[in-house]
């Protein structure tokens, strides 16, 4: 097996834009430089989810998760991150060049990778056997003729059948070398206690379905035998890769046009889902035969916030529809319920009518659902006052449900129209049932917060700000900064853990700089014959710890700070060229075309040169602001998409930033930034670091001295050096003056 080399980890990660990678399954809608969606990694209410096309990063700052577009694929996908790398390869056709792995890389493959290889085999193998075949065009293509399935329908969802043998494809997944433990985990295969193996599925039409990404994660094959004795369908069984409850069949394929038209139809079947797709609404999901769950309902939200369930006409139909109704609207989208004709299902009605037909029946049928429970329920409460009372109890719990206050009163209106009852007690009822949803929803958290803290044994990692959900954070801002709060950490167990936790803010702040300027040249150092050269934030820092044998406490941020050394140093030199060049390649453009510009408008010389040298100034100042933008991201851009998990999500914690300057201050003078302070800045960051470490000093010896109360001569060799340490700390304060004001993330 191969491993990826760096050369083409590196250009995928130079082409991969966040913008592209997260809008594959986000919804997003800009907002002044920046665009935001619903967070994909939890419950978002609001748009908190921010995406930053300058630098490249995602971040939500309700639930902390985000980076860059690897981080992104790796988290939402759940790949690892050559999975990732690969993923973002085939997006961008990259061409993948690979080395032969060593014995433990070959180890370390994934599990996950291997069962998504062996799905993507079958499916090719099924989709192959229905085409190719004699056995599967005359059985699983007259079955889908029959039902009048096209082949660009039966191509776009990957339609295929399993050979009728027991054993036919478990043989030929064994001959091109898959496992059989991963046959037999992706539930393609079954084993026996004796080691006998048997196909799954045997001479069924093959339905596979997609993760969001693309990746074929289970399937299901229909049986096109009558005999009672058999099964109807046969599904993949819940594994690494997949769980029934978090996905929906036709999602890959339709979340395009559900975006588009901001609005989703949900059917039962697959084959609702082909038909609708085949008459042209392309817009439309399955919940594949399962009851409708919460995770689908998220899933559905991050792409669409209107939802109109479509079912049939029978009991069962009806029974799904409301199932549907309460987790929809908890989940605040607005929804409308659709019951077909007598007789009919979305496959039947899509396959007699053509698409303008089909919208336009959903347009003149569709319901609210409060008009949809009513009209259900309304031959069971003609003169029966219990019923009546039962029923209007059924729909204000279901009102209380809806996070929106406005469309709760809205629906208590409707309801009080339809059922005939005051609408001031059907709001109390609906108050009533919305807070106790609400104390419910509290006491959870409460109890998922105390797992949580259970778990927890280290010390918190770098967090992020929560802020309101009505008050969405401006992501990129102009590096404006105020005092930190205390974060505030689980208490440490161990003398060494509380030395590090006490550490940690100053070397967490010394390590933003690392990570935001490494490569930026603040100053000049001057030699002692006075030649001047660059002196780069990560070269300054890194001399001034080793100057005074200074590492860092935390195991995390150390490696943090290794990794950006080598980073820092290992392509920069050849990259900056590169860069170079195409900046002054821009520059000569720039230049040649203004001055051509110039000279055809100006009237005469003096005005000509005064505005070549406007001209050339501002060629020079964008050529200048290029580089040094290049200086300054180059490492984050890298730290960020590492493959080291440590590494990645704290390069991400100390790139990204919540707040931004008023566009008020901006426009009439150019505020002073961070990378401008950074000549005062630096010392002072490495003077508060080694403030903090004589403090923690000065700790511990005062702890020492408790501890050996009893040995005079020892206590004095403590005093001795404790005032040392106090000398010393009274040096540093010169230098700091009487308050310390850290920067703010």
């Amino acid at each position: 097996m191969a491993k990826i080399n760096s050369a083409t980890v590196q250009r995928v990660l130079d082409a991969a834009e966040i913008l592209d990678v997260v809008g594959d399954f986000v919804s997003l809608k800009r907002k002044g430089a920046n665009w935001v969606g619903l967070c994909p990694f939890h419950n978002d209410r609001s748009p908190s989810f921010y995406v930053s096309k300058a630098k490249n990063l995602c971040k939500c700052f309700a639930c902390g998760e985000g980076g860059s577009p690897v981080n992104f694929i790796m988290k939402h996908e759940q790949l690892n991150f050559s999975e990732a790398i690969r993923y973002l390869a085939q997006k961008y056709n990259i061409e993948i060049e690979e080395h032969e792995m060593t014995d433990e890389e070959r180890r370390a493959q994934s599990k996950r990778e291997n069962m998504l290889a062996v799905n993507e085999f079958a499916m090719r193998y099924f989709e192959n056997y229905l085409h190719d075949s004699a056995e599967g065009r005359d059985i699983g293509g007259s079955y889908f003729r029959y039902r009048g399935i096209n082949d660009v329908i039966l191509k776009k969802f990957h339609r295929g059948f399993a050979p009728e043998g027991k054993d036919s494809f478990s043989k030929a997944a064994l001959e091109r070398g898959y496992s059989e433990d991963y046959l037999v985990e992706t539930g393609l295969t079954t084993r026996t206690e004796d080691g006998r193996y048997f196909d799954r599925f045997r001479g069924r039409v093959i339905y596979p379905i997609f993760s969001l990404s693309g990746k074929p994660v289970a399937f299901g094959g229909r049986t096109l035998k009558t005999e009672k004795t058999i099964a109807k369908y046969v599904n993949s069984p819940e594994s690494d890769i997949y769980s029934k409850r978090r996905e929906l069949y036709g999602l890959f394929q339709a979340k395009g046009a559900i975006t588009k038209a901001d609005k989703v139809y949900m059917v039962e079947g697959y084959m609702d889902v082909l038909s609708m797709a085949q008459a042209g609404i392309e817009n439309v999901v399955a919940s594949s035969g399962t009851a409708l769950t919460v995770e689908q309902v998220r899933l559905l939200k991050r792409f669409a916030k209107k939802v109109t369930l479509i079912y049939d006409s029978d009991t069962a139909g009806i029974k799904a529809s409301v199932r549907g109704i309460d987790i929809l609207l908890k989940e605040g989208l607005d929804i409308k319920v659709l019951l077909l004709p007598e007789g009919e299902d979305p496959d039947s009605f899509a396959q007699k009518h053509p698409a303008t037909e089909v919208e336009a029946y959903i347009a003149a049928h569709e319901q609210d659902f409060v008009t949809f429970i009513a009209g259900l329920r309304i031959n069971e409460i003609k003169n029966d006052p219990v019923a009546r009372a039962e029923a209007v109890t059924h729909i204000v719990k279901t009102i209380a449900l809806i996070p929106d206050e406005i469309r709760r009163s809205i629906y208590v209106q409707e309801c009080s129209r339809l059922m005939g009852m005051s609408e001031q007690i059907l709001q109390r009822e609906v108050g009533k049932y919305f807070n106790q949803y609400a104390q419910n929803e509290r006491e959870e958290r409460q109890r998922q917060q105390q797992r949580q803290q259970l778990r927890t044994e280290a010390p918190a990692s770098p967090a992020v700000a929560t802020v309101p959900d009505d008050i969405p954070p401006d992501f990129i801002p102009e590096e404006a900064y105020v005092d930190t709060p205390p974060t505030v950490r689980t208490p440490a167990s161990s003398p060494e853990e509380r030395r590090r936790a006490l550490l940690r803010p100053a070397e967490e702040e010394l390590m933003r700089l690392v990570v935001r300027y490494a490569n930026f040249p603040f100053v000049n150092e001057v030699d002692e014959e006075g030649n001047t050269t660059p002196l780069t934030v990560i070269r300054f820092i890194t001399e001034e710890l080793s100057a005074d044998n200074i590492y860092l406490s935390n195991p995390d941020l150390s490696l943090l700070l290794e990794t950006a050394v080598a980073t820092s140093s290992a392509t920069f030199e050849s990259d900056r060229r590169a860069e170079s060049e195409r900046l002054g390649k821009i520059r000569s453009e720039q230049i040649d075309k203004g001055i051509e510009e110039i000279r055809a408008s100006a009237s005469d010389i003096n005005s000509i040169r005064s505005k070549e040298e406007m001209l050339l100034a501002a060629a020079d100042a964008a050529y200048e602001e290029g580089i040094n933008d290049f200086d300054t991201l180059y490492v984050s851009k890298r730290l960020c998409s590492s493959p080291d998990d440590t590494v990645r999500r704290l390069a991400t914690d100390f790139t990204v930033e919540q707040h931004q300057l008023s566009k008020m201050h901006t426009k009439y003078a150019r505020i002073e930034t961070e990378r401008d302070q950074l000549p005062d800045l630096l010392p002072r960051m490495i003077h508060v670091l080694k403030d903090t470490i004589i403090s923690v000093r000065i700790a511990d010896l005062r702890d020492q001295i408790k501890e050996c109360a009893s040995d005079v001569e020892r206590v004095y060799s403590l005093m001795r050096a404790m005032r040392e340490m106090e000398l010393q700390r009274s040096s540093l304060a010169k230098l700091l003056g009487d308050r310390v004001i850290s920067p703010r993330r």
